[in-house]
Protein backbone atom coordinates (compact mmCIF):
# COMPACT_ATOMS: atom_id res chain seq x y z
CA UNK A 1 0.00 0.00 0.00
CA UNK A 2 2.68 2.36 1.00
CA UNK A 3 4.61 1.91 -3.08
CA UNK A 4 1.28 2.67 -4.64
CA UNK A 5 0.79 5.53 -2.66
CA UNK A 6 4.65 6.62 -3.01
CA UNK A 7 4.15 6.02 -6.87
CA UNK A 8 0.91 8.12 -7.11
CA UNK A 9 2.51 11.12 -5.16
CA UNK A 10 5.47 11.09 -7.26
CA UNK A 11 3.15 10.84 -10.20
CA UNK A 12 0.82 14.00 -9.27
CA UNK A 13 4.06 15.81 -8.16
CA UNK A 14 5.34 15.38 -11.96
CA UNK A 15 2.18 16.53 -13.14
CA UNK A 16 1.86 19.04 -10.89
CA UNK A 17 5.54 20.71 -12.09
CA UNK A 18 4.48 20.24 -15.77
CA UNK A 19 0.67 22.03 -15.72
CA UNK A 20 1.93 25.02 -13.57
CA UNK A 21 2.66 27.99 -15.73
CA UNK A 22 3.67 31.62 -14.03
CA UNK A 23 1.15 33.89 -13.67
CA UNK A 24 2.24 36.54 -16.43
CA UNK A 25 1.90 34.02 -19.31
CA UNK A 26 -1.30 35.10 -20.51
CA UNK A 27 -0.76 35.18 -24.46
CA UNK A 28 -1.81 32.63 -26.86
CA UNK A 29 0.38 29.39 -27.29
CA UNK A 30 1.18 28.45 -30.35
CA UNK A 31 -0.66 25.31 -31.36
CA UNK A 32 0.38 22.51 -33.56
CA UNK A 33 -2.88 21.66 -35.24
CA UNK A 34 -2.97 18.06 -33.19
CA UNK A 35 -5.71 17.97 -30.83
CA UNK A 36 -8.01 20.39 -29.30
CA UNK A 37 -6.96 24.06 -30.07
CA UNK A 38 -5.25 25.31 -26.28
CA UNK A 39 -6.52 28.87 -27.14
CA UNK A 40 -10.16 28.10 -27.16
CA UNK A 41 -12.47 29.26 -24.61
CA UNK A 42 -13.04 25.92 -22.62
CA UNK A 43 -9.52 24.83 -22.14
CA UNK A 44 -8.58 28.57 -21.00
CA UNK A 45 -11.52 30.41 -18.85
CA UNK A 46 -8.97 32.90 -17.54
CA UNK A 47 -9.03 34.58 -21.16
CA UNK A 48 -12.00 36.75 -21.40
CA UNK A 49 -13.36 36.81 -24.91
CA UNK A 50 -12.24 39.79 -27.02
CA UNK A 51 -15.56 41.81 -28.22
CA UNK A 52 -15.04 44.86 -30.23
CA UNK A 53 -17.65 47.32 -30.75
CA UNK A 54 -15.93 49.08 -33.06
CA UNK A 55 -13.29 46.69 -35.22
CA UNK A 56 -9.41 48.65 -35.80
CA UNK A 57 -9.61 48.38 -39.90
CA UNK A 58 -7.25 45.40 -40.74
CA UNK A 59 -3.63 47.36 -41.48
CA UNK A 60 -2.50 47.40 -44.78
CA UNK A 61 0.17 44.49 -45.43
CA UNK A 62 3.29 46.32 -45.88
CA UNK A 63 4.98 43.48 -48.40
CA UNK A 64 1.80 44.38 -51.02
CA UNK A 65 3.73 47.02 -53.03
CA UNK A 66 6.72 45.42 -52.51
CA UNK A 67 5.66 42.31 -54.26
CA UNK A 68 4.09 44.15 -56.89
CA UNK A 69 7.55 46.33 -57.49
CA UNK A 70 9.16 42.27 -57.50
CA UNK A 71 6.87 41.45 -60.20
CA UNK A 72 7.71 44.21 -62.08
CA UNK A 73 11.57 43.51 -61.84
CA UNK A 74 14.07 40.97 -64.08
CA UNK A 75 14.07 37.54 -61.78
CA UNK A 76 17.24 37.65 -59.35
CA UNK A 77 19.31 40.10 -60.11
CA UNK A 78 20.49 42.17 -57.79
CA UNK A 79 17.26 44.74 -57.35
CA UNK A 80 15.03 41.42 -57.36
CA UNK A 81 17.33 40.34 -54.21
CA UNK A 82 17.13 43.07 -52.68
CA UNK A 83 13.06 43.87 -52.98
CA UNK A 84 13.16 39.57 -52.14
CA UNK A 85 15.33 40.07 -48.87
CA UNK A 86 12.90 42.84 -47.54
CA UNK A 87 9.87 40.70 -48.20
CA UNK A 88 11.66 38.09 -46.13
CA UNK A 89 12.62 40.48 -43.71
CA UNK A 90 9.05 41.88 -43.29
CA UNK A 91 7.81 38.46 -42.87
CA UNK A 92 9.94 37.28 -39.95
CA UNK A 93 9.50 40.29 -38.23
CA UNK A 94 5.44 39.75 -38.31
CA UNK A 95 6.55 36.19 -37.46
CA UNK A 96 8.34 36.82 -34.71
CA UNK A 97 5.43 39.00 -33.00
CA UNK A 98 3.00 36.00 -33.23
CA UNK A 99 5.49 32.83 -32.27
CA UNK A 100 5.19 32.03 -28.34
CA UNK A 101 8.19 30.10 -26.76
CA UNK A 102 7.54 29.22 -23.42
CA UNK A 103 10.59 30.54 -21.48
CA UNK A 104 10.85 27.67 -19.75
CA UNK A 105 11.27 25.09 -22.14
CA UNK A 106 14.16 26.94 -24.02
CA UNK A 107 17.41 26.61 -22.15
CA UNK A 108 19.87 28.84 -22.15
CA UNK A 109 23.39 28.31 -23.52
CA UNK A 110 24.78 29.45 -19.70
CA UNK A 111 22.71 27.37 -17.88
CA UNK A 112 23.58 24.16 -19.79
CA UNK A 113 26.18 22.00 -17.82
CA UNK A 114 27.20 20.07 -20.65
CA UNK A 115 27.84 22.46 -23.63
CA UNK A 116 31.14 21.88 -25.66
CA UNK A 117 33.21 24.14 -27.30
CA UNK A 118 36.44 24.60 -28.98
CA UNK A 119 39.17 24.64 -26.54
CA UNK A 120 41.32 27.37 -28.47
Amino acid sequence: MIRRGFILLTFCTALLGCADAPAQERRPIAWDGLGQDPNKGSNRPHVAKRRATNPAPAAADPNQERERVLGTLRPYSEAWWAIHDEIEAENDKQLGTKLVICPRCVQSPQQSEDATGSIR
